[in-house]
């Protein structure tokens, strides 16, 4: 088979054109893909080579996050634990204990955890003399039974 040299040169242009169109859009692809490079070294940082490494290692420190985060949360709920046992429930109720006396110099004093337990301690002051009575408080139960004062002074305290 004989190609005459007018046919070849059209060949030979043809392909040229090809091959000159194949090389641009090579270079073209390539510019694309080193932006793409960049732009993925300016997000990945650190010396990753990939998004998969970085997503691995992004992984890895949310775990780490997570394993933090739960140990901060049990320290917490021992911390309430420790709160809810500590006094943080007091209050003061004074009145004149005898009709002879005034100034509300008598007075219960109420100190009680988060779970009503504690004491209440109760000062009776007379004209020549005074007492001191404490009396235990248990889940809001007392041992003995509580004046009316004492029982005010154990409401109050514990917002009631």
């Amino acid at each position: 088979m004989h190609v005459s040299g007018t046919v070849a040169a059209i060949v030979a242009v043809v392909g040229i054109v090809v091959g000159g169109a194949g090389v641009a859009i090579g270079a073209i692809a390539w510019v694309r893909v080193r932006r793409l490079r960049d732009a993925q070294r300016s997000l990945v940082g650190g010396g990753r080579k990939d998004l998969v490494e970085f997503a691995v290692s992004l992984q890895a420190r949310i775990d780490d996050l997570h394993k933090a985060v739960d140990e901060v949360a049990s320290g917490l709920a021992r911390v309430d634990r420790r709160v809810d046992d500590t006094v943080s429930n007091t209050a003061i109720v004074r009145y004149d204990a005898y009709e002879d006396t005034g100034g509300h110099q008598s007075g219960s004093l109420a100190l009680l955890d988060a779970s009503r337990t504690g004491i209440v301690l109760t000062a009776i002051q007379g004209r020549d003399y005074a007492r001191i009575y404490l009396k235990e408080i248990d889940r809001g139960k007392p041992a003995v039974a509580l004046s009316p004062e004492e029982q005010k002074a154990v409401e109050r305290a514990m917002g009631r």
